[in-house]
């Protein structure tokens, strides 16, 4: 496995790719960080899965979101990813989009174990976390470094996959596209967040700002961002354990329509951008 691909410049949009990816026909789907639940108004959208618990930390943002009242087939959970409120094997799929390194570092670990608990045998998981790098991170990073929470994300979902708990079917590399209009759509969108407790002295701010303008056109500012996305399965029961020995982890055969694929680059880009 590794953090990065700086030699994967493909740009795509990245519900395509995964909505190409992964099996959603009749799909229980659980969205960890669901944020705006913009991705869970597109996956609802497409008809093709039975439900969606989209679970968010954040309470401020949970409670807005508990005020959408055209997904039906979306249910709004609060909670983190650490402690799951859902039961044992109750889901085909566990998205997160960038949302992984929003956890306590202390508690990713746990996350990944809550992935695998709830995941059906068979299940996938979508882990997708930003690339540190890119213009927007030049800027972003000025008042908020994800670098350290970043790597350690990646090490949590190594040591998943190292010790059997999930295992590595896909590694995915590329950019996405940021737009934005002007430095205030840059303020509310990346500043001004709920999330977190992004304040700026006046100084910073102004820094912030001449730094994204340097990025500005008449037609606005543009930002091409790498990501990796972990495509993860969960595995059997380990068999014959005791307390001197690794799991001895067994592979579920593959779902119906997917190949045996442990450790591959990106490979579908039929579905590049809408």
């Amino acid at each position: 496995m590794k953090i990065a691909d700086p030699t994967q410049k493909t740009l795509v949009n990245e519900v395509n790719l995964m909505l190409a990816e992964l099996p959603f026909d009749g799909a229980r789907v659980l969205e960890l960080g669901c944020g705006k639940a913009e991705k869970a108004r597109l996956l609802a959208q497409t008809g093709r899965v039975k439900e969606i618990v989209a679970l968010e930390v954040d309470d401020i943002q949970h409670q807005r979101n508990l005020q959408i009242t055209d997904l039906p087939q979306v249910h709004f959970r609060h909670g983190g990813a650490e402690a799951i409120p859902a039961a044992d094997n109750s889901f085909d799929i566990v998205l997160m989009f960038k949302s992984l390194h929003h956890v306590p570092m202390a508690s990713m670990d746990a996350a990944l174990s809550e992935i695998a608990r709830v995941l059906k045998p068979g299940g996938l998981a979508w882990i997708s976390e930003p690339v540190f790098a890119g213009d927007l991170n030049e800027v972003f990073r000025l008042f908020y470094d994800e670098k350290v929470v970043r790597e350690a994300a990646f090490a949590a979902i190594c040591k998943a996959v190292d010790d059997g708990r999930l295992s590595l079917q896909k590694e995915l590399f590329f950019n996405t596209r940021s737009f934005f209009e002007n430095f205030d759509q840059f303020d509310q969108r990346m500043i001004q967040v709920t999330h977190s407790n992004h304040q700026l002295a006046p100084a910073l701010y102004q820094q912030v700002k001449e730094k994204f303008e340097s990025y500005l056109t008449p037609d606005g500012a543009t930002f091409l961002n790498p990501q990796r996305v972990d495509v993860l399965m969960k595995l059997r029961i380990p068999m014959n354990l005791d307390s001197d020995s690794k799991p001895n982890w067994t592979r579920i055969p593959e779902q119906t329509g997917q190949s045996e694929r442990s450790d591959a680059g990106l490979s579908v880009f039929t579905l590049l951008m809408s």
